[in-house]
């Protein structure tokens, strides 16, 4: 048997280790989408989890003050020993004994009328729980319009790491071309050093591209919570055809939309309905209180008895004397045999039921009522306030993405232009260079020129995408980049 255990501890350890690596290629090789980014920091952001937990406080508010409208019912049930001299709960009369004794009771209670204090406590709960919810909805948008912005700074930087490597390969096939026209004393070997020069030059830009692109990836790994970012990779969409739109919707249209859709107004519509109801539940104090009640109780004593046998009926003479004889007046008695009366009979007997209605009328409290109402119609003034404010705000958010995917825009053709322009006049420049009617100096000078105009270029394409898509979120569409 023991010849079997070991080859067979050996298949499950490899098996295990097998199972971890090919686990771990699949989450080096996963390639994340942005969709799949915005899901993923929906799940694990502290921010989004911490509004997640007050919406539930916000929900068992609300159910709170719907169960408060019911009935209530109570059941009160006690065992008490007396000693020494008391009175009896149930017979009434005085022992001097130990007095075993149970009180069983059911009571309910109804809230008639408050001043509608509670149907307007649910209206408020209501609203505090909807405005929550749309406080979630807008720090999810928040979330994904800097997932978004992230994201499209990897791309960016991506394409410049690309445009660095491509500048360094035309500059390294110049050197080499180079290198041989001084080695055969075609070309003064200034010419040389100074196109190595350029060459360090690009080298040190492609390496700062490359950092970039890291620091770009590491933020949004560290926006996503996530534990290791070295092998964090996002999907490269499809935007070689790229070209900006010609036309872009009016802001004051974008605005008339956002307003019925955008959480933060809703959020502050809820808020501002909340308080005009926390306002009447205020006025509710000027009101009386009309309570139902209702009880069933019962009782046991130990010292309640009752007469079990009657015997040895006889008369008994008495100090008293009959009028004017020497006769003393007898009396009949018998011996009583007595017994604890049982305690079911005894919870027959002491059964009771009550019913009543208590009224609370409000005189004079102090003025309390009316600084109530005084307060909550100041908070009610607030609340329209921040409604106003959260419009003011989105207007002008809105007023200001538009303005700023125009300006994008009209950066993206002028540098559209310059990059098609610049490209020929360096196939130009370029083509002299090969022959030696330019020197070295004029090349990089034009070299340089296309290189700044391609990263400008590139800079105004992902400004332009990233604004076109702060204008597509406030008109409710998803954000992605297809």
């Amino acid at each position: 048997m023991k010849n079997y255990i070991f080859p067979v501890l050996v298949s499950i350890l490899f098996f295990l280790a097998s199972a971890i690596e090919t686990s771990a290629q699949v989450q080096e090789s996963k390639i994340w989408t942005l969709n799949e980014c915005i899901e993923y920091a929906f799940e694990n952001n502290i921010q989004i989890q911490q509004t997640a937990i007050n919406n539930q406080i916000s929900k068992a508010n609300l159910s709170e003050s719907k169960y408060a409208t019911l009935p209530t019912l109570n059941g009160f049930a006690n065992h008490v020993y007396n000693f020494g001299q008391t009175i009896d709960p149930f017979t009434n009369s005085f022992a001097t004994s130990q007095v075993q004794s149970n009180a069983l009771s059911l009571s309910t209670s109804l809230l008639v009328f408050n001043g509608f204090q509670n149907i307007n406590t649910i209206k408020r709960n209501q609203a505090d729980y909807n405005a929550s919810m749309q406080e979630l909805e807008r720090i999810k948008n928040d979330i994904s319009l800097n997932i978004t912005n992230f994201y499209l700074q990897i791309l960016f930087n991506k394409e410049l790491v690309e445009n660095s490597e491509n500048q360094l390969k035309v500059t390294e096939q110049q050197v080499e071309r180079i290198q041989k026209l001084v080695d055969v004393g075609n070309m003064p070997e200034g010419n040389l050093r100074e196109i190595e020069a350029q060459q360090a030059s690009e080298e040190l830009q492609l390496i700062n591209a490359k950092n970039q692109l890291m620091l770009s990836k590491l933020s949004l790994a560290q926006l996503l919570r996530m534990e290791d970012a070295r092998t964090f990779e996002i999907e490269e969409p499809n935007l070689e055809n790229f070209q900006g739109k010609s036309g872009l919707i009016p802001a004051s249209a974008l605005y008339e939309t956002a307003l019925d859709i955008m959480p933060e107004i809703k959020s502050a519509e809820y808020s501002f309905y909340s308080a005009e109801k926390s306002t009447q539940i205020a006025k509710s104090g000027y009101y009386p209180r009309l309570v139902l009640n209702g009880s069933l109780g019962s009782g046991y004593s130990g010292a309640n008895t009752e007469i079990t046998d009657i015997s040895n009926p006889r008369y008994v003479p008495t100090l008293d004397r009959v009028q004017n004889t020497n006769q003393f007046i007898e009396t009949l008695t018998s011996d009583i045999t007595r017994q604890q009366k049982k305690w079911d009979d005894q919870l027959d007997d002491n059964f009771n039921q009550s019913i009543g209605l208590s009224l609370n009328i409000p005189i004079f409290n102090g003025l309390s009522a009316r600084r109530n109402v005084e307060r909550a119609k100041l908070n009610a003034e607030s609340a329209a306030l921040e409604l106003e404010n959260a419009k003011l705000s989105l207007r002008q958010n809105i007023e200001t993405a538009h303005t700023e995917a125009v300006a994008a825009l009209k950066r993206f053709h002028a540098a559209e232009k310059s990059v098609n322009s610049l490209k020929l006049s360096f196939e130009y420049t370029q083509k002299r260079f090969d022959v030696g009617a330019v020197n070295s100096f004029d090349f990089n000078n034009e070299k340089n020129r296309l290189s700044n105009a391609e990263s400008e270029l590139l800079q105004a394409k992902y400004e332009y995408i990233f604004r076109t898509k702060v204008l597509d979120f406030y008109k409710g569409e998803a954000l992605n980049l297809e």
